[in-house]
């Protein structure tokens, strides 16, 4: 969240550009969600919703926190999918496509990652929202 939300309440784009997303992905996925508030009014054509609300629920069912690694150790895409509910299906497939980086250790016959590499990985990584807690 960058900035401070508007005091009367704020539209989807308002809300999107705040939380760094697609309006679209506002619009099409997340303000449907069961969870999502009720609209507070209208500004324009637009629905404004209360921004605590809005916080709430995207806290609750869209942002997926990061588990803490040890920066050290080696982790396989497995053990990955373990602690993030990425599977491990989706790790190799971004790695080949570029979007996740190459193995800090590909010597054995699974590929590992360390917990710093997985964590800066993470960090950048978009959560989707299709996979989003109900």
């Amino acid at each position: 969240m960058v900035d401070t939300p508007h005091s009367e309440g704020e539209t989807l784009r308002d809300i999107a550009a705040r939380h760094g997303r697609a309006y679209d992905t506002l619009r099409a996925q997340w303000s449907r969600h069961p969870a999502w508030p009720a609209p507070i009014g209208k500004r324009g054509r637009s629905y404004i919703y209360d921004p605590a609300a809005v916080d709430t629920v995207i806290a609750e069912h869209f942002t997926r926190s990061t588990p803490a690694f040890e920066p050290g150790r080696l982790y396989t895409a497995r053990e990955i999918s373990d602690l993030t509910g990425i599977s491990a299906a989706t790790i190799r497939a971004d790695v080949s496509k570029g979007r996740w980086p190459a193995p800090d250790d590909a010597s054995q016959m699974a590929n590992r990652w360390t917990g710093t590499t997985i964590t800066t990985a993470l960090t950048g990584r978009r959560h989707d929202p299709r996979t989003a807690r109900s």
